[in-house]
């Protein structure tokens, strides 16, 4: 393999593709991967727009956008080594408000609900698309696609747009810290105990869900707890909820402070304990580096290569960043076996044209219906497992819109897809029509930067060329033939280029990273 094909590996697997210009650059990917480090080391919040809701009269009142996540330097469990069941449990977060809640839908009419929902669906759809921005432009390509990871393990929906936005700034302000840092802020935050009924979770009538959830998708894994560990980890958690700013709070006396016993450690347990406690547990680690080898790695996981990062997290306290950085120098992450092995989810196909080619949209909207339309909408996952991936992405629809997808963006091309009705939408039971999405993108592609990526390379090499930067699997000779065949029909030099693009870019090899 060669060190561009290592690189575009690296920039496809640590973020959403190279560019042509990072190609340009001539990095090793030694030196690639401490860029990417680097320029993921801050992390500015998206901001919200102003989320409007519907009132009693009518009228339209809207909440501001949300401050930024606190630092949490304060409320960071200690390490593994020195954790206690029964240490001092860290100070809360100062409340913040978010402005005004939203009205119970039982006291709306018809209209005013109607108008929410269309409040709430532009705001979500706003928030998608600013998200969408920072994948496909954004310098922190390594926190971006670290906090996409984390967007599906901490799965959540909510009908409550600046709740899910706060709860997404949070994941990705921690997406390369510590773990237990992350795993207390997702558990308080109100998107996350509303979701997950913990609001619900009162002293004498425990709800056992987000207990469970807690330990079988979050940290440890099904195998690793017993039903009397999530009872006992539902009573700590009782008394965790939020006011009606939707800030968190604890109200004591809906909590059940009786001696209870998780996971072989007793006393008067509360949630912080039962974080730190898990936190303990060697499952963890090899829960969680499983679930991220599977998701930058292969779908596949390698025991052999599994363990000894396992060893190196606990070691670590759990830095997230670490684990990246030992995991994207490896030797084995550039084997031929990892290399174009994953199929890309639709997230990263979209963000990933629109970086490798510095592809501009007048219109970024019409791009998450075809997000939805095969199969992955964010903020919205299908159920609290969170999106599937791996071959689950692709079906017989799914599949021919992904392939027709660059020629409906480069060719403007009348191409309308229905979305399916589905039962979890803000907005059900709406029209074919309200369904349709239209090609309205308004894409521009500037062929500079592949052109100088080219260089002087003769009109017959470049197919071969620009498959080698495109495609993460070898071209088949039948397959470039039917490009070079595409580009000789074309009347000139940029017609050629762009029709060995949207050749290239149609090819089954282009759903692989």
């Amino acid at each position: 393999m060669t060190s561009q094909q290592q690189l575009q590996h690296l920039y496809w697997r640590a973020g959403f593709g190279p560019r042509p210009e990072d190609i340009a650059q001539g990095l090793s990917p030694h030196k690639a991967l401490r860029q990417l480090l680097r320029d993921a080391s801050t992390c500015a919040p998206i901001e919200s727009p102003a989320f409007h809701y519907a009132d009693p009269l009518g009228a339209v009142m809207a909440v501001q956008p949300t401050a930024p996540a606190p630092n949490l330097a304060a409320m960071r469990p200690a390490p593994p080594a020195e954790l206690s069941p029964l240490a001092p449990r860290p100070a809360l977060a100062p409340a913040r408000k978010l402005g005004a809640p939203v009205l119970r839908r039982r006291d709306l009419t018809p209209e005013q609900r109607k108008l929410q929902n269309e409040g709430i669906r532009d705001a979500f759809a706003a928030m998608s698309t600013a998200w969408m921005d920072r994948m496909a432009a954004g310098p922190g390509q390594l926190r971006e696609k670290m906090a996409l990871f984390w967007h599906g393990h901490f799965a959540c929906r909510t009908r409550r747009p600046d709740d899910s936005l706060q709860l997404l700034n949070t994941i990705r302000a921690n997406a390369l810290g510590k773990f237990p840092d992350l795993l207390l802020a997702v558990s308080r935050e109100p998107a996350m105990l509303q979701f997950l009924n913990n609001q619900q979770n009162r002293k004498e009538h425990p709800n056992e869900n987000f207990a469970r959830e807690v330990m079988e998708l979050f940290t440890l894994g099904r195998g690793n707890y017993s039903e009397t560990d999530v009872k006992e980890a539902a009573r700590a958690f009782t008394g965790w909820s939020y006011d009606g700013q939707n800030n968190f709070v604890f109200r004591e006396r809906q909590h059940d402070a009786g001696p209870k016993t998780f996971l072989g450690h007793s006393g008067n347990l509360g949630g912080e304990d039962v974080l730190s406690i898990i936190m303990q547990q060697p499952a963890a680690a090899t829960f969680l580096v499983t679930k991220l080898y599977r998701f930058f790695v292969n779908d596949v996981p390698n025991p052999a290569h599994i363990a000894p990062l396992v060893v190196a997290f606990r070691k670590s306290h759990y830095d997230i960043a670490d684990l990246a950085e030992r995991l994207f120098s490896a030797d084995w992450f550039y084997d031929a076996a990892n290399v174009g092995a994953r199929i890309k989810s639709p997230v990263e196909l979209v963000a990933g044209l629109r970086r490798t080619l510095n592809l501009q949209v007048a219109n970024a909207k019409p791009l998450l219906g075809y997000q939805k339309a095969l199969g992955q909408t964010l903020f919205m996952p299908p159920n609290v497992a969170g999106w599937p991936g791996g071959r689950n992405w692709i079906d017989s629809s799914s599949l021919l819109l992904r392939l027709q997808l660059p020629a409906i963006l480069f060719k403007n091309a009348e191409f309308a897809v229905r979305l399916k009705d589905d039962e979890n939408d803000i907005t059900p039971q709406t029209t074919g029509k309200e369904r349709t999405v239209r090609n309205t993108v308004g894409a521009q592609l500037p062929l500079a930067p592949l052109q100088q990526l080219l260089g002087s390379a003769p009109t017959a090499e470049r197919p071969g060329q620009l498959a080698q930067f495109l495609l993460q699997t070898p071209l088949r000779p039948e397959n470039l033939t039917l490009v070079q065949q595409a580009a000789a029909k074309a009347a000139t030099p940029e017609e050629q280029l762009r029709a060995t693009l949207i050749s290239l870019l149609s090819l089954p090899e282009y759903q692989l990273s």
